[in-house]
């Protein structure tokens, strides 16, 4: 039964923006509670009031919240926002679409929706689909086919308007809705005006249609809700409109006009034409305004001064709108069962009415004899309700009479029989007798061929049915094998095209595995050089240790040697000095005698300073002979360094390897996880062909012959298919094989990864060892160095003294000369002789000294100059150990981000496997609604069970009529 409810009117003020701050307009409602709002000394009073502080949700709650249970129980409901532009309409509707604190009505009861199906219970079965389409200058445009730009608007068998041939798509899930909002968004028309930078220039509807059918009562209802985004009203002289934009704001503005003009007729209530034709928005929303519709009207506003008079014309609108009437009643499709019981209940009142109207007649026809109807005899609610239950087969005499024989089949209810008191004063006993039997009599035959002409309508109207369906069967069933043949035939295209993707993908595979081994030989003999590298380094390291020792042992000789020179120089000057004042009296031939040993220790200095002279020539050489193994060693560290550049070229090419590796297995698997699917498929096909060839194979020999082929070549490609089968799990397994002997190699480079960090940390420690001794090294050779400046010093002393021997021997050559020519005596020649051996001791002790500080200084030269041949080699060495330890922690690093990766892409695999068992558990989960997607026209009967819970589609495929539809692997079709 219709009822009558009321449209709710619901009023929202934005805050002020930005333009209006700076303009320091006056913020002009004031709001006296959640009813009423004041504006201009005016109240307005509507269901619910939102200040500029309310959130998105609370107005989800209150405005569009209860629509959701009126559609899930067969109701039609609608929702649209009112305003002027730039008043907040579009972000009431929509809001940021994908955030959940800013979404607006649109989202949040889209996922309302969903939560209240999956809350049901599973024996509802529900088919939902959804159409996207705006108003664009007085022309309906579908936002999901933009090719469709002018849209007729029709009406159905009730009188009810549609828009024909809009995109209609079945979802199953609140993001199938929100992707299709996505893309009716991204089509709408918008534009930049001076009061919004993105203003909506048309009118936006989105349509949700939800069918619902309970297998248990066998009940179906069928829910529509209307969610509209008005375009707002403008005034060219605020918005700045020119061009296009105004054409636009003229058909805006008329569309709104004609809205006003339908709420202002529907609130009077005194016009009996209501101008929904005025505009094709009026029309669609036709139901909504004034029918079979639970409207809710939110009018936006602004409160800033500037826009006072259209604030006050859009509170105006919300009052008008709010005293209109509709008149709901549920969309519930009846069974043939509940048909029955309603025509039953029908017949019954259409019994009782003609029954009244037969006692009331023969009430008047006596009225018109002139008789008296006495208060008992006059017809009241008893006597017609005794008339109904009296047998069908008693009748008025009258109507005999009148009748005779003439009777045609058709029955009308009588009355009981009244008394007849003329009549009876008029015709004899006997004859009265025998009319009443006759009346008896006839009475029998007409209940008889009633109930025979009952009967044979009955049957008539049965066989009528039969021929009906079986017409409508053989329709159908001939337009599902046709489409099952196109089905097929696709099937086969398209398992042709994943056979030849599969071969690609394979003989791709084999050459990514041929590339990985090649790889994976690079590797090894990388590994190899690097073994080696570290068996060079480790000598290296012996070798640096044994020059260490040696060079202890040079640093503690040449101290020895550097303290007794410096102790033997002391000894030679205080001996020589205090002897150059004492008595010098040899003889002449003494005196020549002590001339050639100062010859022999002059030619012995002599030659010393040339020995000095050739161990500089030879430091010269030395160092010339470092520069050029400077520059081998620097063409070998560029040498050393592309051998370097090409590793690590040969690991990321092994990296790149090992992820095409990896894609190249998820793409196998995918393509197996769809041959799979579509084999399900094939087989579905396969059954359903079955049915409808059993169906159909009394009907033509044609299509007996069309199933013999058909068998036939669905057997030649399922064994075509087994054999595809089997060679790629044979292919597959091989290549498992390799996959595990990869993982080998893997977990055989992790531990080889293991040995190198430990490797890493005891070169590490080596190296900072090493700095060290080098740091002492380099201490050591400062102290050559100041040594060999040391050595000079003493050259120089050395050539002193010698300069001082020559001074004393011609000082005695003089005296000699002298005492030889005043010499008298042989106690002279006595002090002579003991002058003379002293000399001699003394000369010979310089010279022995002399001798000792010329090998010395000729061992620290050799010493100097080794070091300095070692010194290049062990900054090499040094270098090369460097390199080694940073190319160790390159790979360490590699091969750590390496098993990171393996072990991200091995707990993917295990979500992956996680997430299917969780929807196969949540599909066999009892106590859930299904949501079914349509498997045949949509014009037809909606046929097969549902999906358990939402399911993201694989393929889509356009439907006759312009929606979409979309079969996942699971949909079975019955």
């Amino acid at each position: 039964m219709a009822e009558s409810v009321t449209i709710r009117v619901m009023c929202r003020f934005r805050p002020l923006n930005s333009k209006e701050i700076a303009r320091q307009d006056k913020f002009l409602p004031r709001f006296l509670n959640d009813e009423q709002v004041k504006l201009d000394g005016k109240t307005y009073t509507f269901d619910r009031i939102f200040n500029e502080a309310t959130q998105q949700e609370t107005v989800y709650t209150h405005a569009a919240q209860p629509i959701v249970k009126d559609v899930l129980t067969g109701f039609n409901g609608t929702i649209f926002a009112y305003g002027q532009t730039s008043s907040g309409k579009t972000h009431t509707m929509e809001g940021v679409l994908h955030d959940s604190k800013m979404s607006g009505i649109i989202p949040r009861i889209v996922d309302d929706i969903f939560n209240h199906i999956y809350g049901m219970d599973e024996s509802i079965e529900f088919h939902i689909k959804v159409s996207y389409f705006e108003i664009y200058l007085d022309k309906v445009r579908d936002l999901l086919d933009i090719t469709k730009s002018n849209l007729p608007v029709h009406e159905d068998g009730n009188r009810v308007p549609y828009v024909k041939g809009a995109t209609e798509r079945f979802v199953v899930s609140p993001e199938d809705v929100m992707d299709v909002v996505d893309e009716g968004k991204s089509n709408r028309s918008v534009a930049s005006t001076k009061m919004n930078d993105e203003s909506s220039r048309s009118h936006s509807i989105f349509l949700i249609q939800v069918s619902q059918e309970d297998k248990q009562k066998e009940t179906k209802l069928n829910g529509k809700l209307y969610l509209v985004d008005l375009a707002g009203s403008e005034k060219i002289g605020k918005t700045g409109a020119e061009g296009i934009v105004l054409d636009e704001a003229k058909n805006i503005n008329k569309s709104l006009s004609a809205l006003g003009n339908v709420i202002s007729a529907l609130a009077e209530g005194t016009k009996t034409h209501i101008p929904y034709r005025d505009s094709k928005m009026t029309r669609i929303l036709q139901e909504a305004l004034g029918g079979n519709c639970r409207t809710t009207i939110i009018i936006c506003a602004s409160p800033a001064e500037y826009n006072e008079a259209e604030t006050k014309s859009t509170l105006m609108f919300g009052v008008r709108a709010k005293t209109i009437k509709n008149s709901v009643v549920a969309n519930v499709e009846l069974t043939a069962e509940q048909w029955r019981r309603k025509y039953e209940r029908e017949r019954e009142k259409n019994k009782k009415a003609n029954t009244q109207i037969e006692l009331l007649k023969q009430e008047l026809e006596r009225w018109r004899r002139g008789e008296t109807v006495p208060n008992d005899e006059q017809v009241t609610e008893d006597s017609v309700l005794a008339a109904k239950n009296a047998p069908q087969a008693s009748t008025t005499i009258i109507d005999t009479l009148g009748q005779g024989d003439s009777f045609n089949g058709s029955v009308r209810p009588s009355p009981c029989p009244t008394p007849q008191r003329n009549v009876n004063r008029e015709l004899p006993a006997a004859e009265e007798s025998e009319l009443y039997k006759l009346l008896d009599d006839k009475d029998d035959e007409i209940c008889s061929l009633s109930r025979v002409n009952q009967q044979l309508s009955g049957q008539l109207m049965e066989q009528e049915n039969i021929i009906t369906s079986m017409g409508r069967s053989d329709d159908r069933y001939s337009s599902e094998f046709q489409q099952l043949s196109q089905e097929l035939q696709n099937s086969k295209e398209e398992v042709s095209d994943l056979m030849r993707a599969l071969e690609d993908l394979a003989v791709s595979y084999e050459q990514k595995a041929e590339a990985l081994g090649e790889a994976a030989k690079e590797r090894e003999a990388m590994e190899e050089e690097v073994r080696r590298k570290d068996e060079h380094n480790i000598n290296l390291v012996s070798e640096l240790e044994l020059i260490k020792e040696q060079n202890q042992e040079i640093q503690t000789r040449t101290t020895e040697t550097m303290s007794s020179l410096l102790r033997d120089l002391s000894d030679m000057g205080m001996a020589v000095n205090p002897e150059a004042g004492a008595e010098l009296s040899p003889k002449k031939s003494e005196g020549q005698a002590s001339e050639s040993e100062f010859t022999a220790a002059r030619l012995l200095i002599s030659k010393m300073k040339g020995e000095v002279l050739t161990v500089i020539n030879r430091a010269k050489q030395a160092e010339t002979n470092l520069t050029d193994q400077h520059k081998i060693t620097e063409a070998k560290e560029k040498e050393l360094q592309e051998h370097k550049e090409k590793i690590k070229q040969y690991e990321a090419r092994s990296v790149e390897l090992q992820q095409d590796y990896n894609e190249s297995e998820s793409k196998k698997r995918a393509l197996e996880e769809e041959l799979d699917q579509r084999s399900a498929e094939l087989e579905v096909l396969k059954q359903e062909e079955k049915r409808a060839q059993e169906k159909v194979a009394s009907q033509s020999e044609s299509v007996d012959h069309f199933r013999t082929s058909m068998e036939a070549q669905l057997e030649s490609n399922r064994e075509f298919h087994a054999r595809q089968v089997k060679r790629l799990r044979e292919q597959i397994e091989a290549k498992n094989g390799q996959v595990e002997t990869l993982r080998v190699k893997n977990s055989d480079a992790h531990a080889e990864s293991d040995r190198i960090k430990s490797e890493y940390a005891i070169l590490q420690k080596n190296a900072v060892e090493k700095e060290g001794k080098l740091k002492e090294m380099e201490t050591k050779h400062e102290q050559t160095n100041q040594a060999k400046n040391d050595l000079r010093g003493l050259e120089e002393t050395v050539g002193r003294e010698l300069q001082t021997l020559h001074s004393l021997r011609r000082m005695f050559v003089k005296d000699l000369r002298e005492r030889v020519r005043k010499a008298q005596g042989e106690s002279t020649d006595c002090d002579l002789v003991e002058g003379s051996t002293a000399q001699k001791h003394r000369i010979g002790f310089l010279e022995t000294n002399l001798n000792q500080l010329t090998t010395v200084h000729k061992q620290l030269v050799r010493d100097n100059a080794d070091l300095r041949c070692e010194l290049p080699k062990l900054e090499k060495r040094l270098r090369s150990t460097a390199d080694r330890v940073r190319s160790l922690e390159s790979a360490l690093r590699e091969a750590r981000e390496g098993a990171l990766k393996d072990r991200r892409k091995y707990q993917g695999e295990v979500e992956k496997i996680k997430e299917t068992v969780r929807a196969r558990n949540i599909a066999r989960r009892a106590q859930q609604a299904n949501i079914a997607r349509p498997v045949r026209r949509p014009d037809g009967a909606l046929g097969g069970s549902g999906i358990r819970r939402p399911v993201r589609a694989q393929s889509v495929q356009e439907e006759p009529q312009g929606g979409i539809r979309k079969w996942p692997a699971s949909v079975n079709r019955s």
